[in-house]
């Protein structure tokens, strides 16, 4: 994949502000993700169990991967299952055509 120029793009996150580069056309993803990442640490802040700035990025990042791992399980639970159905959908559209013939 060929991607366009980068652009720098500014980003808020724990109340300080970051420039970071990317290609033009992955603007938006990367100002959603460092906005759900944003969310994500002050969720973890305000949980008040964990104090230093360091440990709230380590626990978020933690919390982000564990969404995603247990996203992408489903994911492949429910391929497995749509593809069991339609298996059994193929078996008896089979078995109808075979009767009609």
């Amino acid at each position: 994949m060929n991607l366009g120029k980068s652009i720098p793009v500014n980003l808020h996150i724990l109340g300080k502000d970051y420039v970071v580069a990317c290609p033009e056309e992955e603007r938006d993803t990367l100002m959603d993700s460092a906005q759900y990442f944003n969310e994500k640490v002050q969720e973890v802040r305000e949980g008040g169990k964990v104090v230093s700035t360091e440990r709230i990025v380590v626990v978020s990042a933690l919390n982000i991967i564990h969404e995603y791992l247990q996203y992408q399980q489903q994911q492949e639970n429910d391929r497995l299952m749509f593809g069991d159905e339609i298996g059994e959908m193929e078996k008896k559209i089979k078995l109808a055509l075979s009767e009609i013939k």
